[in-house]
């Protein structure tokens, strides 16, 4: 598999990065995890529109899919027509919730564009990928992603505090793709995001081979994050950027 950072920016895009967006590729396929504030911008410096085969959205938060509404116009006013209505996977109501955002009737809505799948917690295949979805801590309904090929494996977290089903879904993971958006001893709010030294504290637990520290918002020092993570997990750690790749 090969993982490019479309958009690794927590909550708000900064001067380096859209939002949270990930293209994962295997045997030709492509597939979209979450499109944040900013992404479809990015996105197209490495795929094509309209060569995505689906996208899998962690939660509704906009910074994980409101660009959904930019990829809608561009996918319906195509020239040459619309093309087939592209798959997309997601929470409960996330056709009635793009629709609102776009201020348009939830009838049709987007459904003649996108293919809406509503996500639960289980695995099933995405072209050659396998996907496993759990549901993580977070105040809205969101869920992490471990995505198997050909016996290697990336694990994403999306948006989570401390969650002992995350642990259990990167066991043994190649790579683990963990949010950090809290410096610890800073943030003390519970259920919502993890700090970089919960980050290091998942990523050992779980054996991970290998930690990329993303959705860091502008205002928190990834530095700082990166230091508290490699105190807790002794594996190769990184901050994530735009338009890293990585080959798994």
């Amino acid at each position: 598999m090969k993982l490019t950072v479309v958009g690794c920016s927590g909550t708000f895009p900064s001067p380096a990065s859209p939002c949270s967006s990930y293209l994962v590729e295997a045997d030709g396929y492509r597939l979209v995890v979450d499109l944040g504030n900013g992404a479809l911008g990015a996105l197209q410096s490495h795929v094509g529109l309209y060569d995505v085969d689906a996208v899998l959205l962690s939660h509704l938060h906009a910074d994980h899919c409101i660009d959904l509404c930019a990829y809608w116009v561009a996918r319906n006013y195509r020239q040459g027509g619309c093309p087939d209505p592209l798959p997309v996977y997601g929470p409960r109501d996330t056709p009635g919730r793009l629709a609102r955002a776009y201020d348009m009737p939830e009838q049709p809505g987007m459904t003649e564009v996108f293919d809406f799948r509503t996500l639960s917690p289980g695995t099933f295949r995405l072209g050659p990928l396998t996907v496993t979805a759990v549901q993580v801590n977070h105040p809205v309904e969101a869920y992490a992603f471990r995505i198997d090929h050909d016996g290697r494996s990336l694990v994403y977290s999306g948006d989570t505090g401390e969650c002992p089903a995350l642990v259990e879904l990167a066991r043994d993971t190649d790579l683990f793709l963990c949010e950090a958006a809290f410096t610890d001893g800073k943030e003390t709010f519970q259920a919502i995001h993890l700090n970089g030294r919960e980050a290091g504290e998942h990523a050992a637990a779980a054996g991970a081979g290998r930690l990329v520290l993303t959705h860091i918002p502008p205002w928190t020092d990834p530095d700082r994050n990166l230091r508290d993570a490699e105190a807790a997990y002794s594996g190769p750690v990184e901050v994530a950027k735009a338009g890293a790749v990585y080959e798994i």
